[in-house]
């Protein structure tokens, strides 16, 4: 018979290899550009990361019309320091600004414009340079790779050459995806930076700035090519918004001010889980003060913004340890939003929540974090022997099955689960679908614990238990007199549920999250989506 402790037993084995696994990649590489602001804002938008950086890449390196190098205004020795004495190195990205001619005047220049690169990395004792060469194609794709060839000649050993490249998805080889030679660049640089971002841009129609499967696929052209230990994946810092009725739009937004304007203006928020992102929809009033975005007053409507949230970066991160990168950059420093540090570390090395770390379940709560269906209870913790509430079941259920509510603004059925309760929606949808029943008339009791043969009964709902045959019992504390008697059994039966060790059920005992988290990940694969 199959028991509970088999799972446990199971799962420190899975642990086992997990913790192997995080020892041999902990402390991945983390960087982030600056565009906005100044040295002021600079310094305190590094210090907000936690530690969480190891280089930091400032707008310090243009090139003009002639293909010289052009020494940005906002170079200071001051960050310089201050970044070194926090242990931090500063290496600055050399940028065309999507200008295709200056771009081509640089590599028409390439020598020259590798001297004055190495002279100045040197006059500042900076620690190499980040190459952002943007909107060129194919035609100039071997010119790109013989001046990074020609840089790394002209650098000392101990500075470093980064190459930011175009996300490529599909394989193009055309077209400013088709200007970079992903494995001839990684020949003659530390790193290639994958810009795995601006899948949907400005002037498109409305759509994700970074879906999941665009950064995978993204990845995986790159791993095809390079080593992933020479590949760093670029996660974005803002979003894009679209106004209703507006033929032209897709405007960058930070995602600080997205969450702005989710506080301060009537919205609602979904998480769509094909693309793995967050949308909102935001409504300013002719009454409300209009906000300001880029020195840009956003006038009354109806606004859609695609972004990333925690749950979407976190989706991001977790790729990062299924392929083994080097790790991430960002684009770009101080426009994400003040609780993203709280768990970027952690997350980028494979560490999700601080309280999971060598629990039993920790490989299951991965996963359904992963999913989408279970979330911490903050965004360190997650609680794994905290008791699992009917409410927090419903809601778990409702992800897992992607259950609408058909109709929110009915008559409410449970007088203890009001419209402002925050598993309303949840409670609403499975019990619409008869997954969930109340404890009583009128009465849900959503703080209450869900107890094992609550589950049972929910999962044989969900799984057709009705139509199945019931099996031999082989519980001693399970009677054929009991409410839930046929759900237990055939659950057990179809593999579903299981029993412990002493052939008891227990079908009294509180579930903790840990366990739902197993039986969740469990069962998974029986979930259409």
């Amino acid at each position: 018979m199959r028991k509970w402790p088999l799972v446990i037993a199971i799962a420190v084995l899975v642990l086992a290899f997990t913790a192997a696994a995080q020892a041999e990649t902990v402390n991945r590489f983390n960087m982030s550009y600056i565009y906005f602001g100044s040295t002021g804002t600079y310094i305190g938008n590094v210090d907000r990361t936690m530690g969480s950086l190891d280089l930091i890449s400032p707008t310090y390196f243009d090139i003009g019309t002639d293909g010289n190098l052009i020494l940005s205004d906002k170079i200071d020795r001051s960050f310089i320091e201050a970044m070194r004495e926090r242990g931090i190195k500063v290496v600055p990205f050399l940028s065309n600004h999507w200008n295709r001619e200056v771009g081509r005047a640089a590599l028409k220049n390439m020598e020259t414009l590798a001297d004055q690169i190495a002279d100045a990395i040197d006059e500042f004792d900076m620690d190499g340079v980040s190459v952002d060469i943007e909107n060129l194609t194919e035609a100039d794709r071997d010119n790109y790779v013989e001046f990074i060839k020609v840089l790394r000649s002209r650098l000392p050993d101990n500075k470093e050459i980064s190459v930011a490249v175009a996300a490529n998805p599909t394989g193009k080889t055309t077209g400013w995806q088709g200007f970079y030679d992903y494995k001839a660049l990684a020949k003659y640089s530390d790193y290639l930076v994958i810009m795995a971002y601006d899948e949907t841009s400005e002037g498109e129609k409305a759509g994700p700035v970074a879906s999941i499967s665009f950064v995978e696929k993204s990845i995986q052209y790159a791993v095809e090519r390079v080593s992933p230990r020479k590949i760093v994946l670029g996660i974005p810092f803002y979003g894009r918004y679209w106004k209703t009725g507006q033929s032209y739009g897709g405007y960058g937004i930070h995602l600080s001010k997205v969450q702005e304007l989710l506080n301060n203006y009537s919205s609602t928020v979904t998480f769509d889980t094909y693309y793995g992102v967050p949308k909102a929809t935001v409504t300013i009033r002719p009454q409300d003060n209009p906000p300001n975005i880029f020195g840009k007053q956003l006038s009354p409507g109806s606004y859609t913004i695609w972004y990333e949230n925690d749950l979407s970066i976190k989706y991001k991160l977790r790729l990062v340890q299924k392929y083994n990168l080097k790790g991430t950059a960002s684009w770009s420093l101080g426009q994400e939003t003040a609780d993203t540090w709280d768990y970027y570390k952690q997350w980028l090395n494979g560490n999700w929540f601080v309280d999971t770390l060598g629990h039993w379940a920790q490989e299951a709560v991965a996963s359904m974090e992963g999913k989408g269906w279970m979330k911490g209870v903050s965004s360190t913790h997650f609680a794994p022997d905290q008791t699992l509430t009917r409410a927090q079941a419903a809601a778990i259920l409702r992800r897992a099955l992607n259950l609408d509510v058909d109709n929110r603004e009915a008559n409410n059925v449970f007088k203890d689960v009001g419209a402002s309760h925050w598993a309303y929606d949840d409670i609403r949808a499975v019990w619409e679908n008869g997954i969930m029943q109340g404890t009583d008339k009128n009465k849900f009791s959503p703080d209450d614990p869900l107890t094992r043969e609550q589950m049972a009964v929910m999962l044989g709902r969900i799984f057709g238990a009705e139509e199945e045959e019931i099996g031999e019992n082989p519980f001693k504390d399970v009677n054929s007199g009991m409410w839930s008697y046929d759900a237990i059994i055939k659950m057990y039966s179809s593999g579903i549920f299981q029993g412990f060790e002493d052939d008891t059920f227990r079908p009294a005992s509180i579930i903790t999250r840990a366990q739902m988290a197993a039986i969740m990940d469990r069962i998974s694969s029986r979930f259409t989506r």
